[in-house]
Order: structure tokens, then sequence, then C-alpha cells
């Protein structure tokens, strides 16, 4: 019976809102790569955006990053918030939110928490979204052949333009519980 969650998706989706929710309600361990990612733009005196241009040609940086997700495949109780932990965790229960570009620029560009990506406004945000997006598509792809933008490759879409946090972590949660108790 697989007990690891991974969740990625859109830039500002709710992942890591969503991902302590679900931590909290089922009392698993969390695992959250963006914070890494972001200690290690710090490190570098960089955006996550100038981070991950330069990591198109330094793919040691993304080793860096996934190599922490190999290891996981063996774990239980655990919510991974990554973009590649589906990839690395294939056991896992992956789950995709998915969010329109206007409501995640609009929460990016709000959001007073993200220190290393700060925006004079949504349309701004919106273009560094794009650009990271292709960004990481294009790296993972190259990478480890990695489809991110597949969404055939997840167990469940959850659609966060509209619902609250709380109404996505019903739904991941009511589909990971009818799939444990299907025995899949």
């Amino acid at each position: 019976m697989v007990k690891i969650i991974t969740l990625t998706g859109d830039l500002g989706s709710g992942k890591s809102t969503v991902s302590r929710l679900l931590c909290r309600r089922l009392g698993y361990d969390y695992i959250y790569t963006g914070e890494i990612q972001r200690r290690i733009a710090e490190r570098y005196g960089m955006t996550t955006t100038e981070l991950n241009r330069y990591s198109e040609t330094h793919p040691e940086i993304d080793r860096e990053i996934d190599l922490t997700f190999v290891a996981l495949g063996e774990s239980e109780r655990l919510v991974v918030d990554s973009r590649l932990a589906w990839f690395f965790i294939p056991a896992s229960f992956k789950v995709f939110l998915r969010t329109d570009l206007e409501v995640s620029s609009m929460r990016i560009s709000n959001d007073k928490g993200r220190t290393s990506e700060s925006y004079a406004g949504p349309e701004e945000a919106a273009l560094n979204i794009l650009a990271r997006k292709e960004s990481e598509n294009r790296r993972y792809m190259d990478l480890y052949g990695a489809d991110c933008s597949e969404m055939a490759n997840f167990d469940l879409v959850v659609d966060t333009s509209r619902i609250t946090p709380e109404e996505a972590a019903d739904a991941i949660i009511d589909a990971y519980l009818r799939r444990e108790a299907s025995g899949g």
C-alpha cells in the first residue's frame, strides 16, 4: 500500500498550503522542494527564476534537489511537494494541482511570504511564471525524459483556480483513501 502522496502543479496553485493541510489531516510528514530551491537560489544570490535559467546549463543544481527524492521510495507517511517527486517515486499517489495563469499570477504577486520572488504586479508575475514553467519543463525533459505537462502521468488532477485549499485537500484525501481501499 502506497503511503506517499506527491504533489506537483502550476506555480501558485496552492501546493504548499494543500500539502500542509494533507499532513495535518493524515498525520504525515512533509517534504518541500520549493524551500530547498529557494535556499539554493539565495546561496547563489539569484531569484528562483534566475536559478532555473542557470540550472539549464548547470545540471548539478537539479541533481542536488532531485537526489533527495530517489531515496524516499521506501518511506511511508509522507506528503512530498516537488516538481519531480511523482517521477522519482513512481509508486506514490501522484497529484497535479492546476490553476489558471491569471489566478496564479494574482496569488504569487500578492504573497508576501515569497521573499525570493517579488513582482511589481500580476503581469510581471505571469511573465515570470511562464518563463519558469518553460525552463523547468525543458530541463526535466532533457535531464530525465519527465514530461510534467502530460496529465496522464498523474493519478489525480485538481483545478484549484476556484476552490479553497481545504476543498482541494478534501478531494485529494477522498481519492487517495479510495485508492488505498481498493488496494491500488
